[in-house]
């Protein structure tokens, strides 16, 4: 299973993806450790935790994004989003959340997708005000957001 856009390709991050891609250079965060072994014991969870996303010039990992969890009984998930550094303000992160969410909504699992960031994070604003997000609330210096399909 693998996403491609005009300039990314998104991969399920598994242990055989980090070896492909070289993990080597890209720092994982705890909730790739954490995804990983929730993959161990319930393979159903590929797919709607972590994908890797790798510049398809360089075929390095330049970020990670997905789902929080598996769509709940109102078929509604979570997302969330992280580009390198040297690799933001390029327009990746909104590449290659559109691939994702146009993934997730086509499973016929997903109607309602969710995001959420604080509110001075202007460029995570930017993103999900291009991907035609609703800001649905704000509470303690977080915004919430909505995409219904």
């Amino acid at each position: 299973m693998k996403l491609e856009t005009e300039r990314l390709l998104l991969a399920p991050c598994t242990e055989e993806a980090l070896v492909k891609y070289s993990a080597k250079q890209y720092k994982l965060g705890p909730h790739i450790e954490n995804y990983l072994e929730e993959l161990k014991h319930d393979e159903s969870v590929l797919g709607w935790g972590v994908w890797l996303v790798i510049d398809k010039q360089t075929n390095k990992i330049i970020g990670d994004l997905g789902f929080k969890e598996k769509p709940d009984k109102n078929k509604t998930v979570e997302i969330g989003y992280g580009i390198t550094p040297a690799q933001q303000n390029k327009g990746y992160a909104t590449e290659a959340l559109k691939a994702i969410i146009n993934w997730a909504f086509d499973s016929n699992l997903v109607h309602i997708i969710t995001a959420e960031c604080l509110e001075e994070n202007a460029s995570s604003i930017r993103v999900l005000e291009k991907l035609r997000m609703e800001k649905v609330r704000a509470d303690h210096q977080m915004l919430y957001w909505q995409l219904t399909k």
